[in-house]
């Protein structure tokens, strides 16, 4: 099975703004509230996503977008 293809978000600033979040946070995505390991980047949330082969976007914080 192929893996999903996912890359960084076009957007330098959008990009280099999450990763400062995610250094403040120590890997937790910044955009949610609690530290949990389901929101460690890339989360659960987006992991389910690629797992959907008509998923096409940006996961939830916009760091990461599927091809």
């Amino acid at each position: 099975m192929e893996k999903p293809k996912f890359h960084l978000n076009p957007n330098e600033e959008i990009v280099k703004t999450i990763r400062e979040g995610l250094k403040r946070t120590g890997g937790y995505c910044p955009c949610r509230l609690q530290h949990i390991p389901e929101n460690i980047c890339i989360c659960k949330e987006f992991k389910e996503q690629l797992a959907d082969p008509d998923y096409h976007g940006a996961c939830h914080c916009g760091l990461y977008v599927k091809d």
